[in-house]
């Protein structure tokens, strides 16, 4: 019999002390991760959808006040020809213009970077000022529906 310390005697059958991860664990946490992503990027790119969208709309109305500014200034609208362009810079002098009407030319574009449509005047009303939304077509639904200013 041996008067060895319990650690002593031990020492031979203790396994050696693991300092990383196992394959299995590593694959665990990837599909932990994997599952998180799925659920949370769908969820992420709706609420980035309804944000630019929600911006449009106030584009939409910023664009109308400036097309008012303008109107009060010249004394009318700009023309289709013209377009919201006049906003931002006059190539025709014009010695009413009092603008820059918008901040920046970026305003401009809807959120998606698209043009606005703008015809003037308009049906039945003096202008119509749009954005076709996120696909950029006429009609659809959701982030794609189109946009428009009431004058």
């Amino acid at each position: 019999m041996s008067l060895k310390p319990p650690q002593e005697q031990n020492a031979a059958w203790d396994p050696p002390k693991r300092n990383g991860f196992t394959l299995m664990e590593m694959l665990v946490v990837l599909v932990v991760i994997g599952l998180i992503a799925a659920v949370a990027i769908p969820q992420i790119t709706n609420l980035l959808g309804s944000a630019k969208t929600k911006a449009a709309k106030v584009q939409l109305d910023t664009l109308s006040a400036s097309l008012r500014h303008y109107e009060l200034d010249t004394g009318a609208f700009p023309t289709s020809e013209q377009g919201i362009e006049v906003l931002w810079s006059m190539t025709d002098p014009d010695p009413a213009w009092n603008g820059p009407y918008v901040r920046q030319e970026r305003q401009l574009k809807d959120p998606w970077g698209f043009d606005f449509v703008y015809r003037s005047p308009a049906e039945d009303a003096p202008y119509e000022l749009v954005t076709l939304g996120a696909d950029n077509k006429e009609g659809g639904t959701g982030d794609d529906a189109d946009l428009k200013a009431i004058p």
